[in-house]
């Protein structure tokens, strides 16, 4: 691992360090911030997965994360969304699909398999490196993400249920399989049909009987995306069934950006704060 930069933040540490990734075949950034509470042994661990487009800079530069982590003596990790680099296939002319958007899946198509091995990636092998490089206490996890990064969040957490204590999301792609810009991006990861596709979306993981306790998403109404491309009534439906206890908050008149994400920010960081202290 190797050590970008680091900037002192409310008593903690912002970091950005890089890495050589067999996952991924090629080198990962990741965003760290260790609270000032990690000077006195291990602290709890909370990922974020950012959408489409973005990189762990996102949210780090505009999620406005710091303070209130820092109050709650939580570490937030911030992976980038897909492999990076020239030897990487990409569509650069696709803004849903490539480089910025690799879903949080394991491809198996060509010639993508190689790279794109994004969930691989954050469940073992980052997962890995920071319990060896970081202060961190893996025995407290919780999750949470944006639109692309949601969806990520919302699976992980489902097919880790004993990993992860909690899980969020701000406007998730909560049935990817049928959405108009993410189920052209799983056919070219995964293949045709439906069947391999499941593990990767969070209402058919539900269907299919796993389970997580409870979850929360903040969802704007005002978002372009809403009836396209998210969709948080299809996960309230499969929710119910399941006797999952989900909280839908619609937030009138918010958008898609990181002025939504930075409202809601804080409300997220305490509620994972508050089910990791258990």
């Amino acid at each position: 691992m190797k050590t970008v930069s680091t900037s002192k933040s409310h008593g903690g540490v912002q970091g950005v360090h890089s890495h050589e990734s067999d996952a991924c075949a090629c080198d990962m950034t990741f965003a760290v911030f260790v609270p000032p509470q990690a000077k006195d042994g291990p602290v709890p661990v909370l990922w974020y997965l950012s959408g489409l487009t973005c990189t762990h800079a996102n949210v780090m530069d505009k999620g406005e994360y710091r303070r209130m982590a820092a109050e709650l003596g939580l570490m937030i990790v911030c992976p980038d969304t897909s492999p990076r680099g020239e030897t990487v296939p990409d569509e650069k002319d696709n803004w849903q699909f490539g480089q910025g958007a690799g879903f949080y899946v394991d491809a198996t198509q060509e010639p993508f398999a190689k790279n794109y091995r994004m969930y691989s990636y954050l469940t073992e092998e980052l997962t890995a490196l920071i319990a060896q490089q970081f202060p961190a206490d893996m025995a407290r996890q919780g999750i949470f993400g944006h639109s692309m990064g949601g969806h990520g969040a919302l699976t992980i957490a489902l097919k880790h249920a004993d990993r992860f204590k909690s899980c969020s999301a701000f406007a998730p792609i909560v049935q990817p399989t049928t959405a108009g810009w993410s189920k052209p991006a799983l056919e070219k990861y995964l293949g045709a049909g439906e069947k391999p596709w499941r593990a990767y979306d969070a209402t058919l993981l539900i269907e299919d009987g796993y389970r997580f306790p409870e979850l929360l998403v903040d969802q704007g109404t005002s978002d372009g995306f809403l009836d396209e491309g998210l969709r948080p009534w299809l996960l309230e439906e499969v929710c119910n069934k399941a006797d999952i206890a989900l909280t839908l908050r619609m937030q009138d008149g918010y958008d898609h950006s990181y002025n939504f994400i930075s409202t809601f920010m804080d409300d997220h960081l305490k509620w994972h704060a508050d089910r990791l202290a258990k």
